[in-house]
């Protein structure tokens, strides 16, 4: 028997949550099923991937990820999808989730049925991850397809003494996660030191923690993700920073 996830822009304050729960205790009673997040912000697709590339990889392979976040398809007419992609399964609305999750490569993709339903994440997505859980193959939910709605992440850009990228992500603390992995700073750094630049602002060191500065100062770290983060010790950063989501950040290296 696989683990379902379910992951949505929801909320907490209304039945909804429950809603999925009770439809999936009716038709799947002895699979476990854990929470990814219902706390993602409306409509809010950047946010719903973020967490899905945060975390999907440490659920055990073959595990089925429903995704009620967005609409439920870019056309003129409302359309779901279920997919493969580094062994394991998402079901989703074929809004661009599965573009941005995927990089525009999924492995296996085919369309789920239509239904006239005001709950498409319970009518449509759940029944689909429910028979993917116990055991039935991508292809025998519906027909395999390669047309899907296309989104493209933001791209790092990378120069012989600079890496260009962008906030990726503000979280619940207003840290500030950027496309900037470690692998893309070693790769160009090459060993050397290296500034961020944000704004009129620079940090020339990194730390390993977002306390191992005084309360209110900067500082920029790796998370456990290996993306480079800026913060503000027991501070909202991207409030008393001036960053959102998209703002550019810079890491540069000395000329030698």
């Amino acid at each position: 028997m696989g683990l379902i996830t379910l992951l949505t822009d929801f909320g907490y304050r209304d039945h909804y949550v429950a809603a999925l729960k009770a439809r999936l205790l009716q038709l799947a009673p002895a699979t476990p099923v854990v929470d990814m997040s219902h706390g993602v912000e409306p409509f809010n697709i950047a946010h719903a991937v973020h967490v899905l590339q945060s975390v999907f990889r440490d659920f055990p392979a073959g595990t089925v990820h429903v995704i009620g976040v967005g609409d439920h398809g870019a056309g003129p007419e409302p359309a779901w999808q279920a997919t493969s992609y580094q062994g394991h399964y998402f079901v989703a609305g074929d809004n661009g989730i599965l573009a941005l999750l995927t990089n525009g490569a999924p492995e296996v993709l085919v369309a789920l049925p239509a239904a006239v339903t005001a709950s498409p994440t319970r009518d449509v997505l759940l029944p689909a991850a429910v028979a993917l859980a116990q055991g039935a193959a991508l292809d025998t939910l519906g027909p395999v397809v390669t047309e899907f709605h296309q989104l493209n992440n933001r791209q790092v850009r990378l120069q012989d003494h600079r890496i260009t990228g962008h906030v990726a992500h503000v979280d619940h603390y207003g840290n500030l996660v950027t496309n900037i992995s470690r692998t893309a700073v070693e790769a160009v750094g090459h060993g050397r030191s290296f500034a961020v630049h944000f704004g009129r602002d620079i940090l020339k060191d990194l730390h390993p923690h977002f306390s191992a500065v005084p309360p209110g100062e900067a500082v920029a770290v790796f998370n456990s993700q290996d993306c480079l983060c800026l913060g503000v010790c027991q501070g909202n950063a991207s409030e008393l920073l001036g960053l959102h989501f998209d703002s550019q950040v810079d890491v540069r290296f000395p000329v030698e």
